[in-house]
């Protein structure tokens, strides 16, 4: 199976859906680092806490290069910053991340980024999934999340549910 590290966003966005498991449905074990358990586990408060020691298939690992990680935190926040550090190490497949500037900044550095829509696209493409419409409503209306109109379009358009 394909190694994977995740930032905080695709975990939180999937746990507020109730579809947590779909991660590691759809690619195993994902590793976290450090910074991205303390966003999980003291959240903002409109965020719920999730206990990572209690989602089995989250693995803590810690990114070794602190000086990239040092580097990286000049633009990005510290699970940002980490998770792409760690990703580098690793040599993960995927890096799963939603900040538009991480995702720049993890193609930048050779990694392959994937955001909570690609996640949703992926398990609907493999049948988890019927519909992906509700739960960007979802996202958008309970959690914050931004969604341009164009990217959204574009998102139901390839999942086959076009406004």
């Amino acid at each position: 199976m394909s190694i994977v590290v995740s930032d905080t966003s695709p975990i939180r966005a999937l746990d507020h859906l109730r579809l947590l498991e779909l991660l590691e449905t759809l690619f195993g074990e994902i590793l976290i680092p450090p910074a991205v358990v303390i966003e999980l586990e003291k959240p903002r408060l409109r965020f719920a806490r999730i206990v990572v020691s209690e989602v089995a298939f989250l693995r803590v690992v810690a990114p070794a290069d602190r000086g990239m990680v040092d580097d990286l935190q000049m633009t990005l926040d510290p699970g940002e910053a980490e998770a792409i550090a760690l990703a580098i190490e690793v040599g993960a497949d995927t890096v799963l991340l939603d900040e538009a500037a991480g995702r720049d900044v993890a193609r930048q550095r050779g990694l392959f980024p994937i955001g909570i829509l690609g996640v949703l696209l992926q398990a609907k493409r493999q049948g988890f999934l019927d519909s992906i419409r509700p739960l960007l409503d979802r996202l958008e209306v309970e959690l914050g999340f931004f969604i341009s109109r164009d990217l959204r379009h574009e998102v139901l358009k390839t999942a086959e549910e076009e406004d």
